[in-house]
C-alpha cells in the first residue's frame, strides 16, 4: 500500500507482504459480514490513507494503512489481528418470522444465532426475547450487563412496537390498555394468578374499515405481552414487528440482515441505562423513606 492511497484494483498481491482485501479486514475488526462490508464502501463510506474507496477490489495493509470508517480509525496493528480479545460487541438483527430468540434449539427450528455469524467468533446474546411469530429489531451483545440494564423492567427502556390488527380499536379502549390491564401469569406450565401490565403509551397511525393500524410502546417484556393486549382488547394481531429498543431504531436492514451498532446509537444506548439506573436508584430512595 502506498502512502497517497489504496493500491488500485489491477494490483496483483505480493505473497511476502501482509495485504489483504479491504473488505476481510473490515470483517476482522468486527464491522460485519463481508457483504455488509463491501456494501459500506461502496456507498463511500471508507477510506484508506484519506482517500475515499467506492470500487473493489483493494488491497490493504491491515498494520499499515490507514482504514476509516465513518470517520472512525481502525486500530492497525497487532490489535487489529487479535482474534480472542474481548471487545464489547452490539449487532442489530432484523429478524424474521419463525425464528426463535436464543442460541440453540433441540427441535432444530431457526434461531437468532443461525442468522448472526459474526467474524469474530465472539458468543452473542439475545437482549430479551422476541415472539416466535414477531418480527424486527433483536439487539444481540456480549456484554452481559448492559444486556441485563435493557430488558430489566426497573430500569424503564421502552420497546415500541408497530401492530396490524383485525377490527377497529376504540378511543375507550386504548385508555384502558394505556392504564393497564390485567393478564394471567404462568409458572411451571400453571396459571398462578394476573397481574397488571405496566402504563403503556399507544398511537393510532391509521384505521380502515376492517383494521387498525398502531404502534405500542412497553417499559416491560411478559410473555406475548403486545398480542394478549390487544386480544384481549377484542383485536387480534396479524402482524407485528418491533421497531425500536430504547434509543434504537430498526433501519439499514433487509428482512433477516444484522449489522453492527454505530458508535452513535452504542452511546445512546449507554446512556438510556444509565438514566434507567439513575431512575430506579431514585425509586429506591423513595420507597426507603
Amino acid at each position: 500500500m502506498s502512502a497517497n492511497g489504496p493500491k488500485s484494483k489491477s494490483s496483483a498481491p505480493d505473497p511476502e507482504d501482509n495485504r489483504v482485501r479491504l473488505q476481510k479486514a473490515m470483517a476482522k475488526a468486527g464491522l460485519g459480514s463481508r457483504r455488509a462490508c463491501e456494501q459500506m464502501i461502496q456507498e463511500g463510506m471508507v477510506s484508506v490513507n484519506g482517500s475515499v474507496v467506492r470500487e473493489l477490489p483493494v488491497l490493504v495493509d491491515p498494520e499499515e494503512d490507514l482504514i476509516e470508517v465513518r470517520g472512525l480509525e481502525l486500530p492497525r496493528g497487532r490489535k487489529l489481528a487479535q482474534p480472542g480479545a474481548k471487545r464489547a460487541i452490539y449487532v442489530m438483527l432484523y429478524k424474521p418470522r419463525k425464528t426463535l430468540t436464543t442460541l440453540d434449539d433441540p427441535g432444530g427450528r431457526r434461531t437468532v444465532a443461525d442468522l448472526v455469524d459474526h467474524p469474530s467468533g465472539a458468543r452473542l446474546y439475545p437482549v430479551g426475547r422476541l415472539d416466535y411469530d414477531t418480527m424486527g429489531l433483536v439487539l444481540m451483545t456480549n456484554d452481559g450487563d448492559m444486556a441485563n440494564k435493557l430488558t430489566h423492567p426497573s430500569y424503564g427502556v421502552h420497546k415500541t412496537y408497530r401492530a396490524i390488527v383485525k377490527g377497529l380499536l376504540s378511543d375507550d379502549d386504548i385508555e384502558g390498555l394505556e392504564r393497564g390491564i390485567y393478564l394471567a401469569e404462568r409458572k411451571s406450565g400453571r396459571t398462578t394468578g394476573a397481574v397488571r401490565t405496566r402504563p403503556a403509551r399507544l398511537k393510532i397511525i391509521k384505521r380502515e374499515p376492517t383494521r387498525t393500524i398502531l404502534d405500542v410502546t412497553l417499559t416491560e417484556g411478559r410473555n406475548r405481552q403486545v398480542r394478549r393486549m390487544l386480544a384481549q382488547a377484542g383485536c387480534p394481531v396479524r402482524k407485528l414487528v418491533r421497531t425500536h429498543m430504547g434509543p434504537i431504531r430498526l433501519k439499514g436492514l433487509a428482512l433477516g440482515q444484522w449489522r453492527e451498532l454505530t458508535p452513535a446509537e452504542v452511546q445512546a444506548l449507554k446512556r438510556a441505562a444509565t438514566q434507567g439506573e439513575r431512575t430506579r436508584r431514585k425509586g429506591r430512595r423513595e420507597r426507603a423513606t
